[in-house]
């Protein structure tokens, strides 16, 4: 196939989304969804594509206001439509089976944007229909519950996505936060979405020095996943093992990718 390397595409509210795909073998794409600050050409995200396209392609984008993209971030409410832009556009290009692997607030994304795109009776204003359903989710560091502040780390970020300053400063790092507060009833959580996944194959990946998130947050979005009676929900607890992109080393990017594809066999 003659694919392109970057494209712009439009989320279905509007929001201008770059794009980029990294050409690997095979018929699978892993579509790579970058944590809060990130985007998707961060030196943490590239490395991880770099190793990911031995197994399949990998397609990165920036999140709405994020990196190239346009629009502001809503912290993991509206992003769905992002993911499932890019999880359309992989199809577009001839992949058969999608992938998706989010970081942090990524994960939380990946989620959400699977369940919303298989159980359309959750779909809402702040929780949209989507339309572009994945063959796996990959969740990494992830939070099972939104306004999580039992952390240090996690009460400092919520500073800086409530207060003006926080989000002028979170500009200087090329990221730009919505001002406004989530509208009521706020979207599913992710445990929420970890229930309603069905069949998807899910697994979960979280360090046990995670800053951010105890492991009180994968425990409860596997154990959601097993209750609803989905078989094939797994559970990595990575010793003394970090937060997100920047914690883990390629041989274990290597042992993900392998999981992901031996759920992608027809």
């Amino acid at each position: 196939m003659n694919l392109p390397a970057s494209a712009t595409l439009v989320a279905a509210d509007g929001v201008q989304l770059a794009v980029r795909l990294t050409p690997g073998a095979g018929s699978v794409a892993f579509v790579v969804v970058h944590g809060f600050t990130g985007h998707g050409q961060h030196d943490h995200v590239r490395a991880i594509t770099n190793q990911l396209v031995g197994y399949g392609s990998v397609v990165t984008l920036d999140l709405r206001g994020h990196g190239r993209s346009g629009g502001a971030s809503t912290v993991g409410m509206l992003e769905v439509l992002d993911l499932d832009a890019a999880v359309a556009w992989a199809r577009d290009l001839g992949f058969t089976k999608v992938v998706t692997i989010g970081f942090s607030m990524g994960a939380a994304v990946c989620l959400r944007q699977a369940a919303l795109a298989i159980d359309s009776a959750h779909g809402s204003e702040n929780d949209p229909i989507l339309h572009s359903p994945v063959d796996v989710v990959i969740a990494v560091s992830g939070p099972a519950f939104w306004y999580y502040r039992g952390t240090p780390v996690m009460r400092g970020l919520h500073w800086f996505v409530e207060t003006r300053t926080g989000r002028a400063l979170l500009r200087a790092r090329n990221t730009k936060i919505h001002p406004e507060a989530w509208p009521t009833p706020w979207p599913i959580e992710p445990v929420v979405a970890a229930s309603l996944l069905r069949k998807t194959p899910l697994l979960v990946v979280h360090g046990t020095a995670d800053r951010y998130f105890p492991t009180e947050h994968p425990k409860a979005i596997h154990q959601a996943a097993l209750t609803s009676g989905n078989i094939d929900a797994d559970l990595w607890l990575l010793d003394g093992i970090g937060h997100a992109e920047a914690a883990l080393d390629m041989a274990t990017i290597d042992e993900i990718a392998k999981w992901g594809l031996s759920r992608c066999s027809d």
